[in-house]
């Protein structure tokens, strides 16, 4: 007889909470400031006028307005700014 018990799913059972990331808030969109536009790890999107990073490279409005999305520069960075209304 087997004295110990088997022990196949004991390496299992890790797995991460979800982050909840990505975009929050989309072109076009009316804004308030301090609210979330995109969550990221790293930034894949820049922050334009009127918008600040969070030092989890979170990016939120600094004013109220629209949300524009575009793309700037040789480098073809994604950048996101709010357009005051």
């Amino acid at each position: 007889m087997a004295h110990k018990k088997a022990g196949g799913s004991s390496r299992n059972g890790r797995d991460s909470n979800s982050k909840r990331l990505g975009v929050k808030r989309y072109g076009g969109q009316l804004i308030s400031a301090g609210s979330i536009i995109v969550r990221q790890r790293g930034t894949q999107v820049h922050p334009g006028n009127n918008v600040g990073i969070g030092r989890d490279h979170t990016l939120f409005a600094k004013t109220n307005g629209m949300v524009t999305f575009s793309i700037q520069g040789a480098a073809k960075r994604k950048t996101v700014s709010i357009t005051p209304a």
